[in-house]
């Protein structure tokens, strides 16, 4: 499991590794209820998704010796409205054939790492049920479940239940400041 991850190198992922996300992120749109999206964005829509991050919402790649991608994780907005601006959702993808490897977890510490130091104060990580492998992950890195939308997404002629994981980052203060931009912070180890 370890010996796959300490191969991969860890870093900021980067518009140009848009084509390799897309490729990475297919197999989940296409082929699974993973992703509620019905159609596999392409290179130029996940390069507009990178980009959107900008200087707050980081996004990190894992790669191998041979420049390849083998999983992507980032954060997001959790909510549009500026009163969640302190929260995020965040999201890992690994590449096919590397499961249980620890490629998730190599990517997931680093990223709350991160935004715990830029002063987020909660993650939320959306998973469509069931996915106990998902499920496991996040528990294993101090999400707790939070609560379920009830079969609220039609994919591959079904009705999909999405549960919702938190975990608290940076303490909450009061009054907060607003989260630092994640370059300042860089890629933390956990």
């Amino acid at each position: 499991m370890a010996d796959e991850a300490g191969r991969l190198r860890l870093r900021a992922a980067t518009p140009d590794d848009a084509a390799a996300v897309a490729a990475i992120y297919a197999p989940y749109v296409e082929g699974s209820i993973v992703s509620f999206e019905t159609e596999a964005p392409d290179a130029a829509a996940m390069r507009a998704r990178i980009e959107a991050g900008g200087a707050l919402y980081p996004w990190l790649a894992a790669v191998d010796a041979a420049g390849d991608l083998a999983g992507y994780a980032y954060a997001s907005p959790f909510r549009p409205r500026p009163a969640y601006r302190y929260t995020v959702e965040t999201t890992v993808y690994v590449r096919q054939g590397l499961h249980r490897r620890g490629i998730g977890s190599l990517l997931y510490r680093p990223l709350l790492a991160m935004l715990e130091a830029q002063g987020f104060t909660q993650a939320f990580g959306a998973i469509t049920l069931p996915n106990e492998a998902s499920v496991t992950l996040h528990e294993r890195l101090g999400f707790v479940r939070a609560g379920t939308y009830r079969k609220v997404g039609w994919k591959q002629d079904g009705w999909w239940d999405v549960g919702l994981w938190q975990r608290p980052l940076a303490p909450a203060a009061l009054p907060p400041a607003e989260p630092t931009p994640w370059a300042e912070v860089g890629i933390t180890e956990a």
